[in-house]
């Protein structure tokens, strides 16, 4: 079916509109599946880090959120791609800037035991630059971005994968939570949209499929946590100026961050359930790729921080906050143990990070 529609619009219509309310929190969150080696050599791979490291310093230190907070990204690196110069010039960027490093990885054909073995290595490899975090045990933790959305062998045929009982995997090697979803217009999309959300490990494909909400008032639920991006359909952006186009968080050339897309955001409402002011706006994009760093690290993303703060400035009740996969996280588990207000109060909740930034 035209781009996979049947898999999630169904829920899309079934929604309920989220509540505005008076006072709204708004975390965002870029997640970056960041493959500097896509489609170039190392020397080009070391070139495109320098851009970042120059510039999202530069673009940084120009805005703060309602708590004074610089902006945020978190790299996602896949792990199969480990070169010791280019992960220790992100560990850089890391130790610089608001930016955090986390576990991306592509595979194929694989098994459980090749799964595990693949993401131990690649704990190891990070964790020689400082990168990942620690859970309270002390243990090393992560977040997990599936390489081409196949997520618990979900691609139809099997493709870009072949562990049906991923995530379990994931979790006995110290994942802390996934942040693939959404991936519509793709086939391996999932039929629960817009939801924090916990799943059970099954042997069967796509156990992301089903789950139950993260609610308030609920801590350490059963299941593997999922953080999934906004994803419904956009009336002001139409093809052939007639359709709608999708709006699944993705950050392109054609498509940046801006007003109405921000706005679009804060309606899908994703949010701990019994917590609606706190709300989640989980974005992806993929920021090693060169078309792609105009738009991350010039003007289009300029005007958007100055939306959200203008956004700010007209509402009282309107406060954003720049967050780290991992601190989204710890927010989430901080809504779930009854946390209110100010949800910045709680970036460090459960995992901390071990590589310090300069977030102000």
């Amino acid at each position: 079916m035209l781009k996979a529609l049947h898999l999630w619009l169904p829920a899309y219509l079934r929604r309920k509109p989220h509540k505005q309310l008076r006072e709204t929190h708004l975390l965002i969150c870029v997640c970056d599946h960041f493959e500097p080696l896509h489609e170039g050599s190392k020397a080009e791979a070391l070139a495109r880090i320098r851009r970042w490291q120059v510039e999202f310093p530069r673009l940084a230190s120009q805005f703060r959120d309602s708590s004074g907070t610089s902006p945020a990204h978190t790299f996602f690196y896949p792990v199969e791609q480990y070169d010791p110069d280019l992960i220790e010039a992100i560990a850089g960027i890391c130790r610089a800037t608001h930016c955090e490093t986390e576990v991306h990885l592509h595979h194929h054909n694989d098994s459980a035991a090749g799964l595990a073995a693949k993401l131990e290595q690649g704990k190891r490899d990070l964790d020689r630059h400082g990168l990942l975090s620690t859970g309270p045990q002390g243990a090393i933790r992560f977040g997990f971005i599936h390489g081409n959305w196949a997520l618990d062998n979900s691609r139809p045929g099997g493709g870009n994968c072949g562990v049906c009982n991923e995530l379990n995997v994931l979790r006995q090697a110290g994942c802390y939570a996934d942040f693939t979803m959404p991936s519509a217009p793709d086939p391996c999309q999932t039929a629960i949209i817009n939801s924090i959300y916990y799943a059970t490990p099954g042997e069967r494909p796509k156990s992301h499929d089903r789950g139950r909400p993260a609610r308030a008032g609920i801590t350490d639920p059963a299941g593997f946590l999922l953080v999934q991006g906004p994803l419904g359909l956009n009336w002001r952006w139409r093809k052939w100026g007639v359709l709608p186009r999708i709006e699944n968080g993705d950050l392109t050339p054609r498509n940046p961050p801006t007003a109405d897309r921000l706005r679009l955001w804060r309606k899908l409402g994703v949010h701990v359930q019994g917590r609606p002011e706190w709300l989640f706006a989980k974005l992806h994009t993929h920021g090693g790729v060169p078309r792609n760093m105009d738009m991350l690290l010039g003007d289009p993303m300029r005007q958007f921080h100055r939306a959200l703060a203008d956004s700010a400035a007209a509402d009282p009740g309107f406060h954003f906050h720049y967050v780290t996969a991992r601190e989204l996280v710890n927010i989430v588990h901080a809504a779930e143990a009854g946390k209110t207000g100010n949800p910045a109060a709680y970036r460090d909740f459960r995992y901390q990070t071990r590589t310090p930034s300069c977030a102000t």
